[in-house]
């Protein structure tokens, strides 16, 4: 068995060290739990070679790494932050590692659908939480224009299913939003997660109301106002224990100024007009889907100052018209988003109905910026009975991009 070298020099005095404490050739030093007491004991153990379990050392960095994140957001001094020694306690949940997740944006909903309905009942719900959020990041890295556009696409096609779809645009939308705001990498994975399993207290209610053809019924305008709190229990059960994550999905939805953690307000604020703005996107039997302008407009009409700022945010980092959008052209043509452009109301587009309102047999690109191609309004959804081949698509944007 391999072994790896305690950081010996990272040890802090008089409190408990969290592993046991091994020789290279495996023999026991110290039992997890003891502690060191002197510079001298800690100079003994270096000359030990003192090593631990591999699965030990991956669970002390992942509790090592959290707690820098909290100093970081808490504005610890970075001469404080460098002086600190390893902790002495490792969570649970740290030695549980990441469960694989691979394949697209349509396979990946599956997955997420599968845990959000499972809930407390879920196997290894970290674990798959923990793949699913790496495989969100490597997908958004890869392309975020075609991240939009499956997902604004996935989302008004009800066949689909609802809640996962709902919860992976309205990731991608807060993660987008949270990069044009300039806040750091450990907010915006807060965020980034919370709107993952924001709404997981009612996952298969969101399906089936989404179905539903008649208003909500009393009990059902209940399990509305406390889906925030019984998701808040059901992540707290499942194990999650980080307490701004927890935060976010407990009073996003409430959004009451004096409820939550001071720090996290602005983030409440932003994932509370991202789960609107996605939900307005998405067509129900009641209503029609709305345009992703007429979202934005809707959401953030009558705004204060730091909304307004938000709301800004959100049109930057998606545009007026996201991927996935149809829109109606100067020329009369009507398009689909395929990618945003430098301009938030200039994307590139793909013609698909040409004025008289036949569909094209070849789509046609443009960009936008063009005067002649200029975007005159966005079209709903349901004026579009095109049925796009997502293949073909992809590849008329790749050989555009850029």
């Amino acid at each position: 068995m391999s072994y790896v070298a305690i950081p010996v020099a990272m040890l802090v005095l008089g409190k408990p060290i969290p592993v046991d404490v091994l020789a290279p050739d495996g023999r026991l030093l110290l039992r997890r739990g003891q502690t060191v007491e002197s510079q001298q004991q800690i100079d003994l153990l270096s000359e030990h070679q003192a090593c631990m379990s591999q699965s030990d050392a991956v669970a002390w960095e992942k509790s090592y790494e959290r707690m820098i994140r909290t100093m970081l957001r808490d504005g610890v001094p970075i001469e404080r932050i460098l002086q600190t020694g390893m902790p002495s306690e490792i969570g649970q949940s740290d030695y549980q590692s990441a469960t694989e997740v691979k394949g697209s944006w349509l396979d990946l909903q599956e997955t997420l659908r599968g845990l959000l309905y499972q809930g407390v009942a879920a196997i290894s719900p970290l674990q798959r939480l923990d793949g699913i959020e790496t495989r969100v990041r490597e997908l958004l890295a890869q392309d975020a224009d075609e991240a939009l556009f499956i997902l604004v696409q996935a989302l008004t096609d009800t066949a689909l299913g609802y809640c996962a779809t709902h919860a992976l645009l309205s990731a991608v939308t807060v993660d987008l939003t949270a990069e044009k705001l300039g806040l750091v990498q450990e907010v915006r994975g807060v965020l980034l997660r919370s709107a993952l399993v924001m709404n997981i207290g009612m996952a298969r209610e969101q399906d089936s109301l989404a179905q539903q053809k008649s208003p909500l019924s009393a009990q059902q305008k209940e399990l509305v106002r406390e889906r925030s709190r019984k998701s808040f229990q059901i992540l707290q059960q499942i194990g999650i224990t980080d307490e701004d994550e927890l935060d976010l999905v407990r009073w996003q939805h409430d959004g009451a100024s004096d409820d939550g953690l001071v720090r996290n307000r602005l983030q409440r604020q932003l994932l509370r007009m991202v789960n609107q703005f996605v939900a307005k996107l998405a067509p129900r039997k009641t209503r029609k889907a709305m345009t992703a302008l007429g979202a934005q407009r809707s959401v953030f009409v009558g705004a204060d100052a730091e909304a307004t700022k938000l709301g800004s945010a959100l049109a930057m980092a998606l545009g007026f018209y996201p991927p996935g959008s149809y829109v109606l052209l100067a020329n009369a043509e009507q398009a689909v988003v395929l990618a945003r452009g430098e301009r938030a109301n200039a994307p590139q587009v793909l013609s698909i109905v040409n004025p008289a309102g036949m569909v094209l047999g070849k789509p046609v690109w443009h960009d936008s910026s063009v005067p002649q191609f200029a975007v005159r309004a966005a079209v709903n959804p349901d004026k579009i009975k095109v049925r796009l081949n997502l293949e073909k698509v992809r590849k008329v944007r790749r050989e555009h991009a850029g």
